[in-house]
């Protein structure tokens, strides 16, 4: 029976953890998983918590349903029945600019019609179809990259919210490669973005003229998805599932080599032993627990930033809202000086998450490029939301319900060189065969890359496996 130990009881770890037993049972190979959180409970940075008949999400709020291998993993678990498809109203999103809420246009017609880029901005938008593409193979920001084919506009109003609405980041310092590697491909296959798309346009028409099912270009691809009982529901699934221990409350502190594989000591004093090692928690931490290794690896994790956010839940009765709440929620780009990154209509998303005459808003504070909201007291976090959703929502009242949920490391960021890192990485963890890394510090921040990383590092698990009864 050969031991795997993975460090960390969020979605990667348990996924991983799942994944290992799975592919181990058709090998046939005699496997024993134990799963390490430090805290007192499984989930990471998932938690649905559920106050006074409002439904807060403390981390995600779902998946998009675009990709597979979550909406495989649910079937697996047996739990697809519970879940919950968020409504039309999260196709409608906005940007606020210019004291005003403005619709991101969905086509074409839209575009023209929309106040939110000026007539000086959308020709210098157009004109991204003259532009060659970039040959240098050096390794650009979104910053750079928005300003070179789009212009200032565009980047100031729509690249810069989407880059703070995705990673909490700051496009100056995102690498265009590792956030949005089929934007870089689409420049480099087809010439420009705007040829890209009148190209993929095309495509599409041949393939609905030949009666193929051909998805909509609206929004960000994908049905935003979570559960019933909200996101918990995929975690705690995944815990239940597993044949394996999972041991909370009890963190590791250091990892040290050992004949065969390496030995853990954990925080109660209690020590673990594993012949193959899987690290699941964030770069930061992974860096402080296998410190003892030697080596480049924790210098590189220790390289990979991470923004801070405050997530503010607050719960108003539906009357005291004058605007209609049909949409996602709302964008704020950095020079409308506002204090909040934006906002998600979270009771207009998914039903079942307030009371029944009341909605639940969920504001997001903080980022790459306000860090220190971390460090503000409560009192400062609401007040500063509630000036936002006044000035912007033209909410006056002072809400029923409120809860504040602090992350100082809340979401990695993939700054420029972030893939010079991950080579980096992956050659630094040739000298320790039997120990991985998984999690969204690398190659995706989203929950089905998360559940892809982890099935893509539970196959290098049991082909080490494999490996070791060869001899």
């Amino acid at each position: 029976m050969t031991r795997v130990v993975i460090i960390g009881a969020g979605i990667s770890g348990l996924a991983t953890a799942y994944a290992v037993e799975q592919l181990a049972a058709e090998a046939e190979l005699e496997v024993e998983t134990l799963v390490l959180e430090k805290q007192d409970r499984t989930g990471g940075k998932i938690w649905s918590r559920r106050e006074e008949g409002f439904l807060c999400e403390w981390g995600p709020n779902g998946f998009l349903d675009n990709k597979p291998m979550t909406l495989e993993l649910c079937n697996a678990l047996q739990i697809s029945e519970q879940l919950l498809r968020s409504n039309d109203n999260a196709r409608k999103r906005f940007i606020y600019s210019g004291q005003m809420l403005h619709s991101l246009p969905e086509n074409g017609p839209a575009f023209l019609r929309s106040k939110l880029i000026s007539w000086p901005g959308k020709l210098r938008l157009a004109a991204e179809l003259l532009l060659p593409k970039r040959t240098d193979p050096g390794d650009e920001t979104l910053a750079e990259f928005g300003r070179r084919r789009l212009g200032d506009e565009a980047l100031n109003k729509l690249i810069a919210p989407m880059v703070s609405g995705i990673f909490a980041g700051d496009p100056e310092t995102m690498s265009l490669k590792s956030c949005f590697p089929k934007i870089y491909q689409l420049e480099q296959e087809h010439g420009g973005l705007l040829k890209a798309m009148l190209k993929l346009a095309k495509k599409k028409r041949a393939e609905r003229k030949a009666g193929k099912v051909v998805a909509g270009a609206a929004g960000p691809g994908g049905i935003l998805t979570s559960f019933q009982q909200g996101l918990q529901q995929l975690t705690d699934g995944v815990g239940k599932a597993l044949k394996g221990e999972v041991r909370t409350g009890g963190g590791v502190e250091r990892v040290v080599r050992k004949e065969g594989g390496y030995l853990l000591s954990l925080e109660d004093g209690t020590q673990v032993e594993a012949e193959i090692l899987v690290s699941a928690v964030p770069a930061h931490a992974a860096a402080s627990i296998l410190a003892e290794l030697g080596g480049k690896t924790t210098d590189l994790l220790r390289q990979i930033p991470y923004a801070t956010m405050n997530v503010v839940c607050f719960g108003y009765p539906r009357e005291q809202i004058a605007r209609d709440l049909d949409g996602f929620g709302y964008l704020t780009p950095k020079a409308e000086g506002r204090n909040t990154l934006g906002t998600l209509w979270d009771s207009s998303i998914f039903p079942n998450r307030a009371p029944e005459g009341q909605v639940l808003l969920r504001s997001m504070m903080g980022g790459a490029t306000n860090m220190a909201a971390i460090d503000l007291s409560d009192e400062e976090v609401k007040q500063r939301t509630m000036a936002d959703l006044q000035q912007i929502m033209g909410i006056v009242a002072a809400p029923d319900f409120v809860r504040i949920f602090r992350h100082r490391h809340a979401i990695p960021q993939y700054t420029r060189g972030h893939g010079d890192r991950l080579l980096a990485i992956a050659e630094s963890l040739q000298e320790h065969p039997d120990l991985l890394l998984t999690g969204n510090a690398f190659g995706g921040i989203g929950l089905n890359d998360c559940v892809n990383a982890s099935n893509r590092t539970a196959q290098q698990v049991v082909a080490r496996l494999q490996a070791r009864l060869l001899g």
